[in-house]
């Protein structure tokens, strides 16, 4: 057997440490549901069972796999260390991933979508409004597995470093919302973003969930280029939010150049913005995706 299958040596408590970051992740995850049923002061199996509300579904799948994500940053961080600190700092990762996410939320629904209820819209079964607002959790909680896994140890810098760097992630996603929104005002007759996305504009909620995710992946490689200072509170921020800016703004001529491209004879604007296509709105999805990660695994190579 050992002939056909090498293995990597693990530790032999590799297992329990494994059982107590699943454990608490699934504990965690349950927190999540329960604050999206607090929040909406109902109870999520009446909307999914009873009130069949897909939206709020695509809305609490987005938050629940955005917390996913932030804690496979945390599971084996701890290895080795002990069970007690591997459970503490599963709990502590994971609750400070939690409030991050929910204010992130908050503020991607006042700040980015600031022209729009996206929470009554969600109530209202807006499935373009929940796209675009699960795309903003997950993309949110990718940025952040990069600050986590950048960071070193767990000790207070650590933690002030990711607190403070997800200022960085609102202000990317405002950023490029509000390009996009400059873009699609000029090919539009100086139509709303927002306005067209209330009134249920499926296939542009989709093209901006890749627009969301493929800028969270290519800002997430900044983790590759930036050295980490744990007393550099200024320099560490000011650092993601400098390289972050460049990398998305290179992503928005890359995908526009790789449209042109590949879409070579088709007006996808128009595709898009007028005939509602959804098929074309997801190949600029992939698009926007795709060379975000081929971009990313460049600079994880070089580093």
């Amino acid at each position: 057997m050992e002939a056909l299958v090498k293995l990597v040596p693990l530790p032999r408590d590799l297992w329990v440490y494994l059982t107590i970051d699943l454990l608490l992740a699934l504990v965690l995850l349950v927190v999540m549901k329960w604050l999206a049923g607090v929040f909406k002061k109902s109870s999520v199996a009446d909307e999914l069972g009873v009130k069949d509300n897909f939206a709020f579904g695509i809305s609490i799948a987005g938050g629940m796999l955005s917390l996913c994500i932030v804690l496979g940053s945390v599971v084996g961080r701890h290895v080795g260390e002990g069970f007690e600190a591997a459970a503490t700092g599963m709990i502590t990762f994971g609750l400070i991933g939690i409030v991050l996410v929910q204010f992130g939320r908050y503020a991607h629904d006042k700040l980015v979508l600031n022209r729009v209820d996206t929470r009554a819209l969600i109530n209202d079964r807006s499935v373009s409004i929940a796209l675009v607002d699960a795309a903003s959790l997950i993309g949110s909680a990718i940025i952040l597995r990069s600050m986590v896994l950048w960071v070193d140890g767990s000790d207070v810098n650590a933690l002030i470093a990711i607190c403070t760097g997800f200022t960085v992630v609102l202000i990317i996603l405002l950023f490029m919302t509000r390009i996009y929104e400059v873009r699609y005002a000029r090919d539009n007759q100086n139509d709303s973003f927002q306005g067209a996305l209330q009134k249920g504009q499926l296939a542009l909620a989709v093209e901006h969930a890749g627009n969301l995710l493929g800028t969270a992946l290519i800002v997430a490689s900044a983790r590759h280029l930036l050295n980490y200072h744990p007393d550099g509170y200024v320099s560490n921020v000011t650092g993601w939010l400098i390289v972050s800016v460049v990398l998305s703004l290179a992503l928005y001529v890359l995908v526009n150049l790789s449209k042109k491209v590949i879409l070579w004879g088709l007006d996808y604007r128009q595709e898009v913005d007028k005939q509602h296509n959804i098929g074309v709105a997801c190949l600029e999805l992939c698009l926007a995706v795709g060379i975000a990660t081929i971009v990313n695994g460049v600079f994880e190579f070089l580093s």
